[in-house]
């Protein structure tokens, strides 16, 4: 673009700002006579901060009211964590480029203690995540997992009252807004697989502006954009949208190939059906599906149908 003005639309939160403005500024960097202006909103996700997620439901919570406003011309792009969008993204929209992965990993954070071998029985740690949740009892299910809800400053806030013994955050979020020293570790993926996308930011736009379309093309990771592409694949098989125990990540690795590792876990973490599997990046949609549906016959269906999913 020569000219003219980019509004973004983002949340409000401490989070989402940094998001917005390190796109806007990677806009004017790439576009210098272009104006970008911000413009704040507030989503279903930032109003409800007294339930659990899975309960007031996963599809669109942090982006809808977002979509309304760019379907409605008011503003061009959005800036989303990508593990915020569901698989399905309205018609007339489409993610227009998907950033590289900051840190996909999710991170310890504790007061007293370095690491998750570290608790005692009967600690208690902080998550709003049904997948962190299972992955956690998986490996300790002796300790008391307790609702966190807010954006990261109210959570830690939550954290340095004594409400929690420890909680796990997105380490990418963390990171972006100077964080970075409250991680006392990252889980290993061995551990805890991450959500689809963690890590990664989506600009999501107008399908028929072409304009905008090819102003953000620059900021579009070719690597990401294939694991992403596995990633969110899977996830739209197994689910479409409400929040449910699975993890999965997606790389590429030796050889060119794309690696993608997947798990889905009862509630409990009683019960974790996980494989792997691998191929070229053109494959990964095709990917992702097949390593839903061979998740799905090794008991990942029963699981699912427990908490009210039929796939």
């Amino acid at each position: 673009m020569n000219s003219g003005t980019i509004t973004i639309g983002t949340r409000a939160s401490k989070l989402a700002l940094w998001q917005a403005k390190f796109v806007a500024g990677e806009l004017q960097k790439r576009h210098p006579s272009v104006t970008v202006v911000l413009k704040e909103m507030t989503t279903k996700g930032d109003k409800i901060l007294d339930a659990p997620l899975a309960k007031i439901g996963g599809k669109g919570l942090f982006t809808k009211e977002l979509e309304q406003a760019m379907l409605a011309g008011d503003i061009d792009i959005a800036v989303h964590s990508l593990k915020d969008m569901p698989t399905e993204i309205p018609a007339g929209l489409i993610i227009g480029a998907i950033t590289a992965r900051l840190d996909p990993g999710d991170a310890f954070v504790s007061n007293q203690y370095a690491a998750i071998e570290e608790l005692p029985a009967g600690a208690r740690v902080g998550t709003s995540s049904l997948r962190r949740r299972a992955q956690l009892l998986a490996v300790r299910p002796d300790l008391v997992l307790l609702d966190l809800r807010g954006n990261v400053n109210t959570r830690l806030e939550k954290l340095d009252a004594g409400e929690f013994d420890a909680v796990v955050l997105a380490a990418a979020g963390l990171r972006r807004l100077g964080l970075g020293d409250r991680i006392r570790s990252v889980l290993p993926r061995a551990m805890m697989l991450p959500a689809v996308g963690q890590g990664a930011l989506a600009i999501e736009c107008r399908a028929d502006d072409a304009e905008i379309c090819a102003a953000i093309g620059f900021m579009c990771d070719a690597d990401m954009t294939a694991a992403a592409a596995a990633e969110r694949a899977f996830l739209g098989r197994v689910e479409g949208g409400c929040q449910i125990p699975v993890g999965v990540y997606a790389e590429i690795g030796d050889g060119d190939m794309l690696y993608v590792d997947a798990m889905i876990a009862s509630v409990d973490g009683m019960r974790v059906c996980r494989s792997r599997a691998s191929g070229r990046p053109a494959q990964a949609a095709q990917i992702g599906v097949a390593l839903a549906e061979e998740l799905l016959d090794m008991g990942g269906r029963e699981i699912l149908k427990e908490i009210g999913i039929n796939v």
